[in-house]
């Protein structure tokens, strides 16, 4: 497979980050106090056990829980530490962004921003892992294409980041459908202005999840744009965090606790239905009921398993594809990524059949 033409751009370029994002970051930054200690960060000792001491504050990148707790209320037990900042960014280069900045503590990505995050020499590791066997982006195509099918993706011009999860989808289904990188034009863009990129034909076709597409397709197919799901999966969400917070045990213990949030965040979600429909994409998002029951289908049962193999393999095959894309200058052991300290956390805060498929 010859390299994209993106690939030839000097190796390790992430998507630009918008000035606005970045001058709010390090307002944030400015304000914001930093709680790790003079301890350096070791994989080999031993992760500290009970409560955080009354002062441990974090700051998180996490949207969909801070809605779930808002939406289960008494349901979740309350997190024993304050959450000083539920910083609004999402995006794997913003994250990246807010990390370096000193913004954020703990954030929820895909595993594509943490390799690039290692790629350009910034220590992070995975301290969580979400699998979700599922395929949950859709490739929307631009009005007034006639692009039907992945084989039409020869000759089109496709969004592409390759910081965030849906440059991984993109690269994934490339390989899977025998496309190579030449046949296609990869226009670099942060996955917030793929919407606008459609809209506007800078771009043929955009992998999109949830409500996005289902808002976008509502508004253009009667202009021909279509959707076309994608049958290769996202398979990882992580929560991941700067080595730097990991050094302080207070921190890791919030963390922990933060872990415990999370995976009970998205139990809850997955055994209240209807509630979370209605508070999250009909309340929240503003799609139809009917949209949000048809959304819901494709859902994935949330899955927290306590062996993380699978996780670490499929992380390998991204830092394979990047590397051999020039996306990045080259691979690395995908065990660089992750603190297998955390590794049962997730697991042991839900039930038995939260932790393996079926």
């Amino acid at each position: 497979m010859t390299l994209p033409r993106f690939a030839r751009r000097p190796p390790g370029r992430r998507a630009p980050v918008a000035a606005a994002t970045l001058l709010a970051l390090l307002a944030l930054a400015g304000c914001a106090t930093t709680s790790s200690s003079a301890a350096e960060y070791s994989p080999d000792k031993p992760l500290p056990t009970g409560t955080p001491s009354a002062d441990t504050s974090l700051r998180v990148a996490g949207r969909t829980t801070q809605l779930q707790l808002q939406a289960a209320g008494s349901a979740i037990a309350p997190l024993d530490f304050a959450v000083s900042d539920w910083v609004n960014v999402g995006a794997g280069p913003d994250v990246i962004q807010a990390f370096r900045a000193d913004a954020v503590d703990i954030a929820s990505n895909a595993i594509l921003p943490p390799i690039q995050a290692h790629a350009i020499g910034f220590d992070a590791k995975v301290v969580a892992v979400l699998e979700r066997p599922q395929p949950s982006y859709v490739f929307a195509t631009a009005p007034g294409t006639d692009i039907s099918s992945f084989a039409d993706f020869r000759g089109t011009k496709i969004a592409f980041s390759q910081g965030q999860s849906q440059g991984d989808t993109v690269l994934r289904t490339l390989q899977a459908e025998g496309i190579d990188y030449d046949d296609v034009e990869l226009v670099d863009l942060p996955s917030t202005q793929f919407l606008t990129a459609l809209q506007g034909g800078q771009v043929d076709v955009a992998p999109l999840s949830e409500p996005a597409v289902t808002k976008y397709i509502d508004d253009y197919a009667q202009d021909g744009a279509r959707a076309i799901p994608s049958q290769v999966p996202d398979l990882l969400t992580v929560l991941w965090a700067p080595a730097e917070v990991l050094a302080d045990d207070d921190n890791v213990r919030a963390i922990r606790d933060y872990i415990r949030t999370w995976a009970q965040g998205q139990v809850w979600a997955w055994e209240h239905a209807d509630a979370w429909k209605k508070f999250y994409y009909v309340d929240t998002e503003g799609v139809s009921d009917t949209d949000a029951d048809r959304i819901w289908a494709t859902a994935n049962k949330p899955l927290f398993p306590d062996d993380w193999d699978k996780a670490v393999d499929w992380a390998q095959s991204s830092i394979g594809l990047l590397a051999d894309g020039g996306f990045i200058d080259k691979g690395f052991d995908a065990e660089e990524l992750f603190d297998r300290r955390f590794e049962h956390d997730a697991a042991a805060a839900v039930a038995a059949q939260y932790t393996r498929e079926g």
